[in-house]
């Protein structure tokens, strides 16, 4: 495995950066940035982009072509439980007495418990 590539972003060799400066004097250029191969960015886009610009850069240019390797012909669904909801108060009481209330719902995914205990 190489230990580095070039960033795949369309516009990385234009960045004004110091670090992309190469060449000598009188025929200086912007390089595209090399990407190191590491085990943190192995199963990320980070393995191919030196940044989320040049990220977004890529995607913007290709993202008909990115989404005609897999087109979605139908939406997803992820079977849940009833959501349940829950009304809290607490907190402060407002000048006229009142209690601060607020409401969180609950949404679980059906056979499924994500809870930590």
């Amino acid at each position: 495995m190489n230990s580095h590539v070039w960033c795949h972003g369309t516009n990385c060799h234009k960045s004004r950066t110091q670090d992309r400066v190469r060449g000598s004097k009188g025929s200086k250029v912007l390089r595209t940035r090399k990407v190191k191969q590491d085990a943190w960015n192995e199963k990320t886009f980070y393995k191919y982009f030196c940044s989320n610009s040049c990220y977004n850069d890529f995607a913007n240019a290709n993202i008909e072509r990115i989404v005609a390797l897999a087109p979605r012909t139908e939406a997803l669904e992820t079977p849940i439980d009833d959501p349940v909801k829950t009304k809290h108060t607490g907190g402060y009481t407002y000048a006229d007495g009142t209690q601060h209330t607020w409401t969180t719902t609950d949404i679980k995914e059906r056979g499924v418990d994500n809870t930590t205990e």
